[in-house]
């Protein structure tokens, strides 16, 4: 017993030792990109990895090429696409959101008399990934697998909101680049309005008499991944108010929250 014991770590340090030199540079320059929130030139990621340059180059040009990284039609500087953050979605963690959020969301539609929906970003865009119609016959909802413009979402400023800084720097740098448009000069006064309340409320961006009103959903690391939205219609004799529709949809956060694993800060 004592001789199979002793093999097993052996074993382990002989794989844990195997060289994988061209591997090890492409992640390690991941790995730069995704702490660095600005640009970077071939020289700039050579001198901060300490490699040459010829050989930061070809690697660089296969991650572009990959579409890992993109360059500048301007200038030879590269940037961190959203690719690694869209290969997460098809992770079976995304599948978990919408399992725990389903639920939760059919609650919250029964309660309030209004649709809801889920929604994470991608690109320039928002996409549902869940939705339930409201139980009343009038009303307005969402289509599932929608996407709306990034800059048009009461749900995407939510998550930008709740976000880490370079979390949010680069969703908005990867919308600048997919749209080529500037980043709105009133942005980070709007996110920073709505993280201290916790929530967006809004008139839609896209359809007169409907108020969007969101709440963030988090991860285990407390990180915003998700949007939870009621486009709120206002009916007649009903009493179900925004105030009412706000509380609810918070409660419903927290619980898809801890479901996903977070510690929640009161």
């Amino acid at each position: 017993m004592a001789n199979r014991k002793s093999a097993v770590p052996a074993k382990s340090q002989r794989r844990r030792h195997y060289a994988t030199p061209a591997l090890e540079k492409g992640l390690d320059i991941l790995e730069l990109f995704a702490r660095e929130p600005h640009t970077l030139t071939v020289s700039e990621v050579a001198r901060r990895l300490n490699r040459t340059v010829s050989e930061i180059f070809r690697m660089l040009v296969c991650l572009e090429r990959r579409g890992y990284l993109s360059q500048s039609s301007e200038d030879d500087r590269y940037r961190l696409t959203l690719l690694l953050f869209k290969l997460a979605q098809e992770h079976p963690p995304t599948k978990r959101l919408i399992s725990e959020a389903d639920p939760i969301m059919h609650s919250v539609a029964h309660d309030l008399r209004q649709s809801c929906h889920l929604g994470i970003i991608d690109g320039a865009s928002v996409v549902i990934v869940a939705q339930v119609d409201s139980p009343e016959s009038p009303g307005f909802y969402v289509k599932l697998g929608s996407r709306v413009d990034l800059m048009h979402a009461a749900t995407g400023h939510v998550i930008l909101a709740h976000q880490s800084p370079d979390a949010a720097a680069r969703a908005i740098a990867e919308w600048s680049r997919e749209t080529q448009k500037p980043e709105p000069r009133d942005l980070q006064e709007h996110l920073r309005r709505i993280r201290r309340r916790g929530h967006e409320q809004r008139n839609s961006y896209e359809v007169s008499g409907v108020t969007n009103i969101s709440v963030p959903i988090f991860n285990d690391q407390n990180s915003a991944i998700a949007g939870l939205t009621v486009p709120y219609v206002t009916r007649l004799e009903d009493n179900i108010s925004k105030e009412d529709v706000l509380k609810r949809l918070k409660s419903a956060s927290e619980e898809m929250s801890i479901a996903l694993g977070c510690t929640l800060k009161h």
